[in-house]
């Protein structure tokens, strides 16, 4: 599921976004899910954008969360403690195309 999201992303992530943020915490197992999202799909999302910023922010005992910065300086954040890379996904997708 995680991969039909980032299909759908596609090269669409700056029509809305300035940067992409994931910052995660390279032990705890809270971090896992977004661990696996980055391991599986940031690849395909750079290659989809390259001229993009996608910035995976590692630090011990940091809560998983996925940051987004749009026009002007806004930004919106999500959570994404806990989740799996299919869940961290749908929470990229939704931040892509919500406006602050």
């Amino acid at each position: 599921m995680a991969a039909a999201v980032v299909r759908t992303l596609g090269s669409s992530l700056a029509k809305n976004l300035r940067e992409i943020r994931i910052h995660v915490c390279q032990s705890s197992a809270a971090s896992q899910g977004a661990r696996d999202f980055v391991e599986q799909h940031y690849v395909s999302l750079k290659k989809s954008n390259p001229d993009f910023p996608i910035l995976i922010r590692e630090c011990s005992g940091v809560q998983a969360r996925v940051w987004a910065r749009y026009d002007f300086g806004k930004e919106s954040s999500v959570s994404v403690d806990n989740m799996s890379a299919d869940q961290v996904a749908k929470a990229l997708e939704t931040l892509v195309q919500s406006k602050p």
